[in-house]
Formats: C-alpha cells, structure tokens, sequence
C-alpha cells in the first residue's frame, strides 16, 4: 500500500481488528487473527505478555478511551496521532507519555490504574513494569570507546542507495563472506518485529527498535554503550553523520508517529527533535539521506488505513521529502510529490466528504548526487480518487531548494486504500488500483561512456532505467517477477559498477480476498545489467517452508547489500543467503529462526526478514531478523557474524 501492506505497519491489536473481517475499519492488513495468534503462541517466552488480554469491548480500557482520548485521536486532529498509530506502540512508551510525556497534562486527571487501563485497551499487551529499563550487558572500559566517525566508510541508506560496501570498507569480500560464523546476537525483549536498518561506525552498531529504544552496540562484543528513548517504534535506519563547527558526530533517525531525532552519537544525548509533517497519520519509515550537513527526509502516512472508515473524510495527506538543517532541525525546503493541496471532489455513497487527490507517499530512502545537485526519490499510489500524475512515480528535484525538475509516472491509474479489501465499502476510490508502488530506492548508476541512468523497480515486477536528466526515455525494461501488493521488487535493490541485483518477493498474498497464481511467482533474486537491460542470472528460489509455518515465504522482501563478488539477502524464510555475483549460486547460508542466546540474556529468535537488510562493515555483517506482521513471521533478533578468521566468538554470547 503506498506504504504497502509491509511499510506503513501496524500493531497486534489493529491487525487483529481488521482481521476479524477486515471488519473493524481500525487497521490496516487483512491477517488471520487465530493464525497470528498462534504464530506469537509459538515464540519462545519472552512473547508471551504480547498476548490477548481477552474481548477488547469488555476492557475496563474502552470507556476511558472514547471518553479522553478518540476525540483527538479520531478526528483527524492534526498532531493527534491517529489510534491505528496508537496501536502500534508498546505499552511502556504509552504510559510514559500519559505520566511524563506530551500527554501529561490531558492525562493528570486520571489515576494510575486508569492509565494502565488505557493503554492495554489501546495495545491489547500487558503493561508489565512502566519503569523498566531494557535489559542490556553495559559496555565497560575501553569497550566504551568510540572510534573517530570516518564519513567516507559510511555505505548504504541515508549515505548511498546502491547498497554496495567495497572490501576496504566491508573488511571481507567474496571468499570471506563463505566463512562467516556467528559472533553475537541480541535478543530485543517483548518483541515480535526488528527491522531498522542498523549502521556500523565509530567501532559501533547503532539501530532502532520496536519498543522505540535506540541502541549504541560495541561491534565486538556487543555490550551496550548508550541507549536513547524514542516515542515510538524506530523503524527508519540510524543516518550518521557530522554536525556543526565541531564536527561532532551525530545519529539521525525517525520513529513510526513521524518525529525526527539528532542525538550525540558518542553521548547518546538528544540534541534536537522536531516533526517533518503534523498529519495525524504522517509516518517516517524511510530512512534519512545525509548529504552537506542536511538531512532528506521521505514522509509517508498511515491514512491509507484510516480510509477504511466509511465515515472517515478520505483523504488529505500528500507525501513528500522535506530537507532539514543537520545542525538544528529546521526546515530548509519542502517538495510535495502532490504539489497542490486536496479539494473536495464529492461525496460517497453515505454522504461522507471526499478529497483528493492524496496519497502518493514517500517510503524509501531519497538517493542523491551533489555534483548533479539532484534528489530523486519514488512514490506509492494515491489514496483517494482522482488518480493523478504523481502517484507511483519516480521524482527528481534539485537538491539544494527541492524544485521539482521532473516526473515520470510509471503506473498510472493507481488509486487504492484498505477500503478497498472490504466488500462494498464507499470509501475505496473507484480506480481501485493494485497499489504497485515506486517501493524500492531509486538508483543513479554509472552506466560508461559518461552516461548515467536512473535504474527503479516497481511492485509490478518490473525494473527498467531512465535518463537522469529527463526521466522520460526508457532505455530499456525487463519483468523479473509476477507482482503482488507485498512485491515484485519490495524495499531495496543493491549495485555493484554497472549490475543490478535485483531482489523479487511475489509473496501469494491475498487481493481482494483472491488468491494469487502461485505458478507464476518467481521470488528470489536476478542480476541485470544496468547499461542493456541484459538478465545476467536469475535464481528463483525453492519453497523449504514446509508443514507448520504458515508464515514462512522464499520470496526476498529485505533490502539487498553487495560487496566485492557477492550479494547478501535476507528472506521471508528466515534464512540469510549469499549469493556469487557471477552466476547466483547460493555460498553461504544462516537460519536465523535458530534460537540463540544474546549478550542481554534474552533469547533472540529470527524470522522472516523485510524491510532493512544486511549492514556489512569493519570486518562484520550485522542482521536484523523478524518481522511479525502482514503475514510473516515474527522475531526478534539483532545478527552479528564475522569470518571465522577474524576472531573468537564474543565471550558476552552465552
């Protein structure tokens, strides 16, 4: 969904209320409430407060939340996050900001239990001990030193969406990557999804969380050396980079209820926060792009969800990119990828007001180059109807003010929302589109002879290559996949020179309560040549799935990272696989649903994987693996592996 059925996210508690028939016009996926219910029944204990606190409308919860608090948060209040959002976070985080946070004050009139009350009706989890701090192995001594932040190491999203390490910067290329033995892990506690996209820098792994907490790992062993508190789940990678006259290194990150973060990456003390974007439904899943002290920030929203509200005014929000000065937050430029605000065009069936066009948002990382001082960046469906020319489209602006420079529309006709999923719904716009977003970053590649394309793929299957200066010629197109609303290419492409490695989901998900082929799927990952088009290699992956794992896929929804020889994929199977880069054979491979003990204690348990993928650096490979919802497995580790040469397991891995 513009923020597909994978990137806009929901909570349990949402996904269970739409399930029940996709009934409940509260959330935004169409998942099986018994199968995953038992999927979270099936994890190791630290789950098991994630459990179903029972009828949600017998909660002593529900009447103090329709009384204090969905008239904000369900009426589309700007700054009031909408409760599909609510859902999404962990008790913990709600119940700080009731008796400490920015809901203080409208909340001083309840007791304690009260809140409790509240915020368990909201999540459907246990609020456990609202003090309680993560349970992390502290860093000691020289494990508590930084190294100095070396700018030019720093690879991958928010630095460059090509997702290529070298072998200077990686610390092994192809022969090391066939050796890599498990170093240590880390168990995130109470949760059921990890999918920020972890940076490796300064001797350190820094990555977001479900609970919202940031971490600041020592790569060696894996102690702990800060933790920040974010309001709400981090799901955006950590951007790192210098900030003022001092140079001082700073770590930039957004969380899921669109607030935007500088802290001390040495310190772990916030230095500024501001929101991108005030819509109640305004999201930052994509990570920041770092480049001349500024960061870019892609804004998406989760009002897709919201729409499934028959009474419910669809729809007002506009996807964009907003430039931010690295040293203080503040807003430098704005570009909308609609430029014009939505009017009302009618309304439904049942006298609801309508607007548009909307959508079109932003949910990838922007890619860009100083030198051609240009930004592009790619688009999700509209929302509501009309459709319009922006929506699903590759977008390029300059750099330094956001003017647009060009468009290219490369779906059209693409309006959809969850109403869609519902029978007889009014709010689902009538184009009801297949919602095949711009889903992966777009890349800029050096294609020889002087001449730069812009390379993107499509939910549809499809990746083909642009002039970077127009975006209209198409110099050539080829079809890797079947599509489906999860992907087709999904979250992140990799290059290394003029290949393309191009990672295919084509999960057989549902549209429309319809089953997709199956025969026609081809998940796996393919290498294309970025100068013809050319399929280097294809390798479609086998379903090893097997009984009992209902969420189990082969398809590749993760982002893909290269190095020197090889590319690194994580898969919906819970398995992280290498790849040759000369002809896709498989030389390396790790099970990460494997339970394994981290340095905190918890045991740590991966599943499938989407969203970010493989962090490679400094002689490490960092892996994030779970992912609870949309029909996929949950899981809730942090991977770190490093080539048997290059040293001992971390003696904090018990």
């Amino acid at each position: 969904m513009g923020a597909t059925l994978m990137n806009k996210t929901l909570g349990r508690a949402a996904m269970i209320a739409l399930t029940a028939v996709l009934l409940s016009c509260q959330s935004e996926e169409a998942i099986d409430a018994t199968q995953e219910a038992s999927t979270l029944g099936s994890m190791d204990e630290q789950y098991a407060w994630v459990g179903d606190l029972g009828d949600r409308d017998a909660l002593p919860g529900k009447a103090l939340y329709i009384e204090n608090c969905a008239g904000c948060h369900e009426a589309q209040v700007y700054k009031a996050p909408h409760t599909t959002w609510l859902e999404l976070m962990s008790p913990q985080v709600l119940y700080r900001s009731l008796t400490e946070g920015i809901m203080q004050s409208q909340a001083a009139h309840l007791s304690d239990a009260d809140k409790q009350h509240v915020v368990e009706y909201i999540t459907q989890m246990r609020l456990g001990d609202p003090n309680a701090a993560p349970d992390v192995a502290w860093c000691s001594d020289a494990a508590t030193t930084f190294t100095a932040l070396d700018e030019s190491r720093l690879t991958g999203w928010g630095h460059n969406t090509q997702r290529y390490v070298p072998s200077d910067v990686a610390g092994f290329g192809r022969d090391g990557a066939t050796d890599l033995t498990l170093k240590w892990s880390f168990g995130f506690p109470a949760s059921t999804r990890a999918r920020s996209q972890p940076s490796i820098a300064m001797g350190a792994v820094f990555v977001g969380s479900q609970d919202g907490t940031v971490y600041a790992f020592d790569l060696e062993t894996g102690c702990v050396r800060w933790t920040f508190a974010a309001r709400a789940e981090v799901r955006t990678g950590i951007t790192l980079g210098k900030r003022g006259p001092d140079a001082t290194p700073t770590a930039y990150f957004g969380d899921i209820i669109a607030n935007l973060y500088a802290v001390d990456a040495v310190s772990g003390e916030l230095v500024w926060q501001t929101s991108p974007d005030e819509h109640h439904s305004a999201t930052l899943t994509g990570t920041p792009a770092f480049s001349g002290g500024n960061l870019y920030v892609p804004v998406s929203s989760l009002e897709v969800v919201t729409a499934a509200n028959p009474e419910y005014a669809c729809c007002t929000f506009r996807g964009h990119v907003v430039a931010v000065d690295g040293n203080d937050g503040s807003v430098l430029w704005d570009s909308y990828a609609i430029p014009n605000p939505p009017a009302s065009v009618g309304t439904t069936a049942i006298g609801t007001n309508m607007l548009g066009p909307s959508g079109a948002p932003v949910w990838t990382s922007p890619t860009i180059d100083e030198e051609k001082n240009l930004l592009i960046f790619g688009t999700g469906e509209n929302y509501s109807s009309p459709a319009d020319s922006n929506s699903d489209a590759v977008i390029a602006v300059r750099l330094d003010t956001g003017e647009r420079l060009w468009s290219r529309q490369t779906f059209p006709g693409d309006a959809w929302n969850v109403a869609c999923m519902m029978a007889d719904n009014p709010n689902c716009p009538g184009e009801d589109g297949p919602d095949y977003d711009q889903a992966s970053s777009p890349l800029l590649i050096d294609v020889g002879n002087g001449e730069t394309r812009v390379v993107a793929g499509q939910k549809d299957g499809r990746v083909f290559a642009l002039d970077w200066e127009t975006g209209q010629t198409k110099a050539w197109e080829v079809r890797l996949g079947r599509g489906s609303i999860q992907g087709g290419v999904h979250f992140g492409m990799a290059a290394a020179g003029s290949t393309v490695f191009v990672p295919i989901n084509d999960m057989n998900d549902t549209r429309n309560g319809e089953w997709l082929d199956p025969e026609t799927a081809r998940p796996g990952i393919s290498a294309v040549d970025a100068a013809t088009g050319e399929v280097l290699w294809s390798h479609v992956q086998d379903n090893v799935c097997g009984e009992g794992r209902p969420f189990c896929d082969p398809g590749i929804s993760a982002a893909v990272t290269a190095i020197d020889g090889a590319v690194v994929a994580g898969h919906l199977d819970g398995v992280i696989r290498i790849y040759d880069a000369a002809n896709g054979d498989i030389i390396w491979s790790y099970d990460t649903t494997a339970p394994v003990t981290g340095t905190n204690g918890v045991v740590a348990k991966g599943g499938g994987m989407s969203g970010s993928g493989p962090a490679i650096g400094d002689g490490h490979m960092v892996v994030n693996s779970g992912y609870g919802l949309y029909n996929h497995e949950a899981g809730n580790a942090l991977l770190v592996f490093a080539p048997a040469s290059k040293g001992e397991v971390s003696a904090l891995t018990r």
